[in-house]
């Protein structure tokens, strides 16, 4: 969603490489920033959403400037409370805010019985907004039910919650081992439904698209992977008293203060001996 937002993928990268706090603004390409805390994010989209209903960028005259807000989140952030307490509030409160909720069934390494007794979108009834699965390998589907669901939140019908069934084919994390809670046979028969593949051989059936486009995209991806390796890894490395900068636009003097102890206790290691502690 942020390279379709025009957001540079190096700014999200700094954030997972600890560079920086992923400081774009977000007004400019009306993304806000990523969060960390699991499920947070929905508690902050709902809280935007109701701002765009306060402002009355719902249910107006002309439908191009109403206004929604949408928001991801995988299958286990739903056992996080912020998520079911964004649900009520943007009930309550007819939020035009859409949960897009990718469920690839394992959440980091438990399988989905263990976050949940019915399916996903059910859950959404519970609260009283609509809620739909769909195939999250079908690239068009899920671009349906997505458009749809803005469209009804724009217009002032409220929430609504997505559920995009898919599987994650690799790791969760680079320390997780999938291997021990899931078989094989299972990820080679979820190889079949892979979403680019199915898109690739969609396109070449309709006459879209041929081999030599698909060579093109495939070099420009090559030529971009590549881009993006070289720009994280010259990322230049941050000052540690770089974290008071942007606390307040203008600074304290109780943040100068905390600066000024902080950097009597980083020059405090330039006195110690090689190889010694402090």
């Amino acid at each position: 969603m942020a390279w379709c937002r025009g957001v540079d993928p190096v700014r999200i990268l700094g954030t997972f490489r600890g560079n920086d706090q992923g400081g774009w603004d977000p007004a400019d390409h009306n993304f806000q920033l990523y969060t960390i805390v699991i499920g947070a994010q929905t508690l902050h989209a709902t809280g935007y959403a109701m701002g765009i209903a306060k402002d009355g960028r719902v249910g107006g005259d002309d439908p191009a400037k109403d206004e929604a807000a949408i928001v991801y989140f995988g299958d286990g952030a739903t056992s996080q409370g912020d998520v079911n307490e964004a649900f009520i509030w943007s009930s309550v409160f007819t939020a035009p805010v859409v949960f897009f909720c990718q469920n690839n069934q394992y959440a980091i390494s438990e399988p989905l019985e263990r976050q949940t007794r019915v399916p996903l979108y059910q859950r959404a009834s519970g609260f009283g907004f609509p809620g739909v699965r769909v195939d999250g390998n079908d690239v068009l589907a899920t671009y349906a039910v997505t458009q749809d669901a803005l469209n009804k939140a724009r217009g002032g019908e409220g929430p609504s919650l997505i559920e995009a069934y898919t599987y994650r084919m690799g790791a969760h994390t680079t320390n997780d081992d999938p291997t021990k809670y899931r078989i094989a046979s299972e990820v080679e028969s979820w190889k079949l439904k892979d979403p680019i593949a199915r898109m690739k051989s969609f396109l070449i059936r309709q006459q879209v698209a041929d081999n030599d486009y698909f060579d093109s995209v495939k070099a420009d991806a090559d030529a971009l992977a590549a881009k993006l390796r070289a720009d994280c890894l010259s990322m230049p490395e941050p000052a540690p008293d770089s974290i008071f900068d942007h606390v307040y636009p203008h600074g304290s003097p109780e943040l100068d203060a905390q600066r000024a102890t902080f950097t009597r206790y980083l020059d405090s290691f330039a006195d110690a001996p090689a190889g010694g502690h402090r």
